[in-house]
């Protein structure tokens, strides 16, 4: 055969071989601990409660047994300040590392416990205004109702989130209540408000409207992001301070969307994020100041 042939004929071969499967880039360090948020199953789906997540590359879907993953500091560096966090995804999916994993190990490190927010999604028949901020208010009020066990202080747990993850933070933080103190569910006596917001390149940046005694915002994005997000929350941030509400406005030159925690992009502005949210909480009373 000649040499041209053999050529063609690995080519060929090449061609029709199918390809490996992808492996799924969704790893959860051991240690962490998943919490359903109702063990029973949450409202309005209890009848799906045991069908599979569904992980597809670095993502996850099909969530129908709400739950949060706990990330806890060591007990050296904790400052009993907590956040629960929601990946984004455009409410399709979850994109449960650069948006969960890699900021709560980067935040765990800084002292912060974060709670990896696995909520309902419009992909599967879903809305983000009911069933998923039924499971970030019930994310909080669980992390609040068991504070004194993984060492919270129950006047310091955030909501944070990412792109659509953001949207529904920064809703937590405008609809919530102080519990339920009849309630025959202990978790649902707590309060659903969240201590402070954080929101990272959020949906919908422009519909951000919010009141007087709204929670403390750190808020975040890219430059280059799409203008609902670059513009909409730099007007968000003037809409919080004309509302007497403490917020950080972060808009990072040079990047888009979707940045996250990446340790590829380690070095670069938006990467150090997590450090200026640290910083905020410290100045804003959250996180106390060692004494000099």
């Amino acid at each position: 055969m000649r040499r041209h042939q053999l050529a063609s004929f690995a080519l060929a071969l090449a061609v029709q071989a199918p390809a490996a499967p992808r492996p799924p880039a969704v790893v959860i360090p051991p240690g962490h601990d998943t919490i359903v948020l109702w063990p029973n199953g949450a409202p309005g789906s209890e009848a799906r409660k045991a069908e599979a997540e569904q992980i597809d590359g670095e993502t996850v879907l099909n969530v129908h047994n709400p739950s949060i993953i706990a990330f806890l500091p060591t007990k050296d560096v904790a400052t009993g300040v907590a956040i629960v966090m929601a990946p984004g995804g455009g409410h399709r999916s979850l994109w449960i590392m650069h948006e969960g994993v890699n900021p709560a190990l980067a935040l765990n490190a800084k002292g912060i416990a974060v709670f990896i927010l696995k909520n309902r999604l419009q992909s599967s028949g879903y809305t983000f205004d009911v069933e998923g901020l039924a499971d970030m208010q019930r994310a909080i009020r669980t992390v609040r109702s068991r504070a004194a066990e993984w060492g919270i202080d129950p006047a310091k747990i955030g909501a944070a989130g990412f792109s659509a993850g953001g949207e529904l933070a920064q809703l937590a933080a405008l609809r919530h209540d102080a519990g339920k103190p009849d309630a025959a569910d202990p978790i649902e006596r707590a309060s659903s408000r969240p201590d402070f917001q954080v929101l990272i390149y959020p949906g919908k940046s422009q519909l951000i409207q919010p009141v007087a005694g709204s929670p403390p915002a750190f808020l975040a994005a890219g430059f280059d992001d799409r203008p609902d997000i670059s513009t909409g929350l730099a007007e968000a941030y003037l809409r919080f301070k004309q509302a007497g509400v403490q917020a950080e406005l972060h808009m990072y030159a040079n990047v888009g969307h979707g940045f996250g925690v990446r340790p590829e992009r380690a070095g670069q502005s938006h990467q150090e994020w997590t450090t200026q949210l640290v910083a905020f909480l410290r100045q804003s009373k959250v996180i106390a100041t060692p004494a000099r």
